[in-house]
């Protein structure tokens, strides 16, 4: 492999040209003269072209020497910018956090977890991907998010650290107009107009194991992929649901709540790359969504579990 010339050798040749001796360009650049002497004689050497003719007590560039002064001026002012770049987050003042989230989660559990990181950190930039916990975890793993707030239960992964954050029920969501019935089971949801969640998420496919181990498959006259959407086709009168908690908080006109029977929950965690450096915004984010979810816990929207669960570490957690 070539060897390539070094800012320090860079930054001696600038100088004598400058300067036009080597004796006032050691004392600008604070060192010896020998060591600016052989700074010169090693980038000569590497480039192997003869930068420097000295005549009449001057040192006066080559044409090799002449063409090698813009690039050399690059080389150090992009060396200078970076280091003014980096300087800026020595202080943690900036920086990037890049979240992966379900959009249930998105809308009514980070808006004010992300105003309070913010507030704290101005120079933080933010950025929030929706999407299925499956779609999320390949992008943690790539690198592409920072951390991710799942759906449990996540496969097994080396690479990957997952904890619990909290478990939150699913509540059926009727119209404040329809007559309830007693308990909101399988069997009385099965023959409502359901309006459920597009397949292929955790949540719905923990409903559809709560509909089938009482032997009866859910047929939904609609699907969609936005809660709000659902609350609003409920509040017209148009069918029922099954919604997380959170998105039920606080209530909508027009609807009425029920806890299911048997009651089902789902379980949201934290995903990070195993190796993953908590800089200060990460470290900001968790410590904001940890007040988030114990107001959630005040106001019984979700449950935090005594003991907190690493299915990375074997132990899988049930929707």
């Amino acid at each position: 492999m070539a060897k390539w010339p070094s800012l320090p050798q860079l930054r001696s040749f600038l100088a004598v040209v400058e300067t036009g001796n080597l004796s006032l360009a050691a004392r600008r650049l604070h060192l010896t003269q020998p060591a600016v002497s052989q700074q010169l004689q090693e980038l000569e050497r590497i480039l192997d072209v003869r930068l420097l003719d000295r005549a009449a007590g001057r040192a006066q560039p080559t044409p090799a020497g002449e063409a090698l002064l813009e690039p050399a001026r690059r080389a150090l002012a992009a060396m200078e910018d970076a280091v003014e770049t980096v300087s800026r987050y020595r202080g943690e003042e900036t920086g990037r956090l890049r979240i992966g989230t379900g959009a249930t989660a998105c809308a009514f559990l980070l808006p004010s977890v992300l105003a309070n990181v913010k507030r704290d950190m101005p120079g933080l930039e933010i950025s929030v991907s929706i999407g299925n916990t499956v779609d999320i975890l390949p992008r943690i793993e790539a690198g592409e998010i920072d951390v991710g707030l799942v759906t449990l239960p996540v496969p097994i992964s080396r690479s990957l650290d997952t904890t619990l954050l909290m478990r939150e029920p699913l509540l059926a969501l009727f119209p404040a107009s329809d007559v309830l019935p007693d308990r909101a089971t399988p069997q009385a949801m099965a023959a409502e107009p359901l309006i459920l969640y597009e397949s292929g998420g955790h949540t719905r496919g923990g409903l559809d194991r709560w509909f089938d181990a009482a032997g009866l498959t859910a047929h939904p006259i609609m699907e969609l992929g936005s809660v709000e959407t659902i609350k609003r086709m409920v509040a017209g009168g148009l069918g029922t649901s099954i919604l997380p908690g959170l998105a039920l908080g606080e209530p909508i006109a027009g609807t009425i709540s029920r806890p299911l029977d048997p009651p089902l929950w789902r379980e949201l965690g934290l995903t990070l790359r195993a190796n993953k450096i908590r800089d200060r915004g990460l470290r900001l984010f968790l410590r904001e969504l940890e007040e988030a979810v114990r107001h959630e816990t005040m106001i019984g929207s979700a449950v935090v579990p005594d003991r907190v669960a690493n299915p990375t570490g074997g132990q899988q957690s049930r929707s």
